[in-house]
């Protein structure tokens, strides 16, 4: 009976460590801030977030000059968070993840691309809570297309037409003038 009861505590800690995620993930998605503007080097926000990672090659080709209004916080935790799934589903290949950026027409687009094996259910990909991984909350890509709503803006991520991967593509506005969203 004292296994059992060792087993039955460990269990209950299990769900109130995972109940405790639930709730911490709940709480981000009610409270995300409106974006403060402010001039955004866009070259600078991805060297520095490509610095963070440490664990896979990252390969950075450089895009025009780019300054944006934007939140700086919140564009580095989107690009910090779309990096990290990049680089998760590169971890059994040799590519390197690369980032790159350009400007179209009144839009930056910057782009986020892994050579890992694709996306199963492309359709679920922003449902809160729908995760394929095995400690993953289901909330971070909605979370970056909410922040990049927020910013007037999108984001994509669909499997690469050209290779196996992803792209993930976060359109904002060049200036904050700019009222309509773009096409997705």
């Amino acid at each position: 009976w004292q296994s059992d009861v060792v087993r039955g505590f460990e269990v209950i800690a299990s769900r109130v460590e995972a109940l405790n995620r639930f709730m911490t993930d709940c709480s981000r998605l009610a409270k995300i801030p409106e974006p403060t503007l402010a001039p955004v080097d866009i070259a600078a926000c991805i060297r520095g977030v490509a610095e963070l990672e440490q664990t896979h090659p990252i390969d950075i080709i450089e895009g025009p000059e780019s300054t944006i209004p934007a939140d700086q916080d919140q564009i580095e935790q989107v690009l910090i968070n779309l990096l990290r799934n990049a680089v998760e589903a590169s971890t059994d290949t040799d590519e390197p993840v690369e980032i790159d950026w350009t400007e179209k027409d009144r839009w930056l687009e910057i782009r986020i691309r892994d050579g890992g094996s694709g996306i199963a259910d492309p359709e679920q990909l922003f449902i809160p809570f729908y995760t394929t991984k095995a400690e993953g909350s289901g909330i971070g890509l909605f979370l970056c297309r909410q922040i990049a709503e927020a910013h007037g803006g999108s984001l994509s991520v669909r499997n690469r037409d050209d290779d196996s991967g992803c792209d993930a593509v976060l359109r904002l506005p060049r200036n904050s003038a700019q009222s309509e969203s773009p096409l997705r």
